[in-house]
C-alpha cells in the first residue's frame, strides 16, 4: 500500500471512484443488485482510506481494530447472503475477510500499517499461507473478471452502452465488470505490501 506517494494516490484514487461508482448504483436494479452495490461501495472506500499514504495520516493504533470491527461485520453479511441463495455474495465475503485480515496484520506492526509499509526492511505484516491465498484468490479473480470484458463478437458497440434513455456509456453491466476489476487490483496491490 505504501510505496511512492504517487502510487498511493494513485490506490487512494482508483479505489475512492470504484466506491463512488458503487454507490451511485445502489438507486437501480433489484435489491439484490442494490445490496451487492453497497457491499462494494464499503469496500472500495475502505480499501482508500486504508491505502492514504502514511506522510498525511498516520492512523491511530484503535483505527485498525475498527476496521476489523466494521469489515468483520460485513463478512457476517456476506456470509449470510451467500448461504441464502446465489450470486457475488461469495466474493464479498473473502473480499471483507481480507479487508479484517489486512486490519489485524497491520496493527501488529508497532506503528500501525503505515509504519510497517514505510518503514526500511520492514517483515511482512501477514501470515504469508493466507497472503498467499488471497493473491491467489485475488489474480485468478482479476483475469477471469477481465476477461468477460473481452467482446465475444466482432467490432461494434457493446450491448449495454447504448444512449438511450437511462442506459448511458457508464451505466452498462460492463461498467460494473471494470469497477470490480480495478477494485481486484487495487486488493492485489494492498495485500503485496502485508
Amino acid at each position: 500500500m505504501h510505496g511512492p506517494a504517487m502510487s498511493d494516490w494513485l490506490l487512494v484514487a482508483l479505489c475512492l471512484v470504484a466506491g463512488a461508482y458503487c454507490l451511485a448504483r445502489t438507486r437501480s436494479g433489484t435489491g439484490a443488485e442494490r445490496r451487492a452495490a453497497l457491499d462494494e461501495a464499503l469496500m472500495g472506500f475502505g480499501m482508500a482510506v486504508m491505502a492514504v499514504p502514511a506522510a498525511v495520516l498516520a492512523p491511530p493504533g484503535w483505527a485498525w481494530a475498527v476496521y476489523a470491527v466494521v469489515f468483520g461485520a460485513a463478512s457476517l453479511r456476506a456470509l449470510r447472503a451467500a448461504l441464502g441463495g446465489p450470486g457475488h455474495h461469495l466474493h464479498h465475503l473473502v473480499g471483507s475477510l481480507a479487508m479484517v485480515y489486512m486490519a489485524v496484520a497491520m496493527s501488529g506492526g508497532g506503528a500501525g500499517a503505515h509504519g510497517a509499509h514505510t518503514a526500511a526492511g520492514a517483515t511482512a505484516g501477514g501470515t504469508p499461507l493466507v497472503t498467499g491465498a488471497l493473491l491467489g484468490y485475488y489474480t485468478v479473480y482479476v483475469l477471469v473478471t477481465g476477461l468477460r470484458l473481452v467482446p465475444a463478437g466482432p467490432a461494434g458497440p457493446v450491448a449495454g452502452t447504448g444512449g438511450g434513455p437511462g442506459g448511458g456509456r457508464w451505466a452498462g453491466p460492463e461498467v460494473a465488470l471494470a469497477c470490480r476489476v480495478s477494485m481486484g487490483l487495487a486488493m492485489l496491490a494492498m495485500l503485496v505490501t502485508v
